[in-house]
């Protein structure tokens, strides 16, 4: 398909920078079929039925983004995939400063030699010494907050909590699942009463979620590679839920993602341990889920292309529009949806 199709107007002001206090203040569109209906985060037990699961990735984002010089030259770089316990794939800021073989020094005795550069324009950063990146990057880096909110105000140190979701604990995501932010202690007593049962899976989500498409047709797209595990035991639940008449509803794109990667034609989730680099768009036969909670994504984005392949283009071609009009707040601090298939 034409990436144009995905296109629509989204005014600057739209996109958050802050998340909703609560986090389950949160408001949400709930689009069911082809009907629409306001609604709140805190409604999600009242929407949801008795039995249904909802599946969250418990990625925990580590402070991927770094700031360093390669002698006289500015060098950021954007941990984006681990490659071994010392190498990890990044995108680098200034890269034209930064040749094969070179080190990146990035304070706090924190220092990286760029060993390949990619097809992509990456770089392969291997870094020095022998204690483990997570603790350098506690020392020298960042949360890296998406270019469009890190391009309106500095990061601080508030966003060490606010993109984190309260199931963090697999480190190595450099993007929060963030359609999980909204939950709270709170929500998760008022699902467990209304009988909504939840999973968790991994995925840790790379910095390549916020390239944009630029490619014309969808076809010529090359989706990036994210790593994920689905255990043997949450597999077994997983599918047990289905067979009980229950539906899997995926918190977050990465969630289903995942899911949709682990399923066999017949519907069965197997258990999952590698990298996946799914890219669903219209026309996708849709096999491990039933419905999707997720935040309001950019236009011409791999993710908008998502909701528009589970519940169809122009469904949420006059959803986006209804949320632009009634001021939702856009994508990863924003509001919530509920997408719902008939």
């Amino acid at each position: 398909m034409r990436v144009d199709a995905f296109d629509f107007d989204l005014p600057s002001e739209r996109i958050a920078l802050r998340p909703a206090r609560p986090r389950d203040a949160a408001r949400m569109l709930v689009v069911e079929g082809g009907a629409m209906s306001d609604r709140g985060v805190r409604d999600l037990p009242g929407l949801l039925r008795a039995g249904d699961c909802l599946v969250f990735n418990d990625t925990r984002v580590i402070p991927a983004q770094l700031e360093g010089r390669r002698g006289d030259a500015k060098i950021g770089a954007t941990l984006h995939k681990r490659i071994d316990l010392r190498r990890w794939q990044a995108f680098v800021r200034n890269a034209k400063r930064l040749r094969v073989g070179e080190t990146v020094d990035f304070g706090a005795g924190v220092e990286a030699v760029a060993e390949e550069r990619l097809a992509d324009g990456s770089f392969i950063l291997a870094f020095a010494g022998d204690e483990p990146v997570e603790v350098l990057l506690e020392r020298a880096g960042t949360m890296p907050l998406p270019p469009y909110i890190a391009g309106k105000r500095p990061t601080d140190a508030e966003d060490r909590s606010d993109y984190q979701t309260m199931f963090a604990k697999e480190d190595g995501a450099v993007a929060a699942p963030t359609a999980a932010l909204h939950f709270t202690p709170e929500l998760l007593a008022a699902l467990d009463a209304a009988g909504v049962q939840r999973e968790t899976l991994t995925l840790h989500v790379g910095a390549g979620t916020f390239l944009p498409v630029k490619a014309d047709d969808t076809d010529d797209h090359v989706m990036h590679a994210e790593w994920g595990r689905i255990e043997p035991d949450t597999a077994a639940r997983l599918n047990a839920v289905r067979a009980a008449g229950g539906r899997l509803i995926a918190v977050g794109t990465t969630s289903l993602r995942l899911l949709e990667s682990a399923a066999g034609e017949d519907g069965q989730i197997a258990p999952f341990a590698g990298d996946t680099s799914i890219f669903i768009t219209p026309g996708y036969r849709f096999k491990a889920i039933d419905g999707l909670m997720t935040n309001f994504h950019l236009p011409k984005s791999t993710l908008f292309m998502l909701v528009s392949a589970l519940m169809g283009l122009a469904t949420m071609q006059a959803a986006y529009a209804h949320a632009v009009e009634s001021e939702y707040r856009f994508y990863s601090y924003g509001d919530s949806s509920l997408l719902l298939p008939g």
